[in-house]
């Protein structure tokens, strides 16, 4: 993917006017969006809130077992002013995005999670995916576990996070695998583990 094509998203702010015993507070699962655009910089927090980088040694937001880290997180675009509708993949060492395919994908998406309306009518859905082996090459099958675990990590992250920008979202776990990864362009590695719908 030539370099022109990386989006390079705002700076996330480390510091908010929501505390972690409020968000966890309001956190619930939304399942009804207004047609409104969400922004960039709405975007970088939610990502970076998945697996942004905490360390100069490259430790991120959610714990992984050995620092491994097998997890990839795609952002399905429907309605922002700043970025095309289309299918993004983070880069978070850089924390930019790559585009992968062009396109709203969200039609095709709520069929894949058997109708679900919610997920055609957000703005925004984050993809959550694992490459498996990364974990299981040191751990033998417990890694599935620990990568399970993971994806739980970084998925109640992004749904804290949404509170604190007055978001709402909702973790969606039931839709066809083939389906989902076809729809995302994901490779044959990659496993779709979570879709989580955010929007107002």
């Amino acid at each position: 993917m030539p370099t022109a094509a990386i989006v390079r998203l705002p700076q996330p702010e480390f510091t908010g006017e929501v505390p972690v015993e409020q968000a966890l507070l309001s956190r619930r699962s939304v399942r009804s969006f207004a047609p409104t655009a969400l922004f960039l910089a709405e975007l970088s927090q939610l990502l970076w809130a998945a697996q942004g980088i905490t360390s100069a040694r490259g430790y991120r937001t959610a714990p992984s077992a050995g620092a491994l880290y097998p997890l990839e997180i795609h952002a399905l675009v429907g309605l922002m002013p700043e970025l095309a509708a289309g299918v993004y993949r983070y880069r978070c060492r850089e924390h930019a995005l790559v585009p992968t395919l062009p396109g709203d994908k969200r039609r095709e998406l709520c069929r894949a999670t058997r109708r679900q309306r919610f997920v055609e009518k957000a703005p925004l859905v984050l993809l959550i995916s694992a490459v498996y082996a990364r974990m299981t090459a040191t751990y033998g099958e417990r890694g599935v576990r620990y990568t399970d675990m993971e994806a739980g990590h970084a998925a109640q992250s992004v749904s804290l996070q949404a509170v604190a920008l007055g978001l709402g979202s909702v973790v969606v776990g039931a839709f066809e695998e083939g389906d989902v990864r076809q729809i995302a362009g994901l490779p044959p590695e990659e496993v779709p583990l979570y879709l989580i719908p955010v929007g107002r």
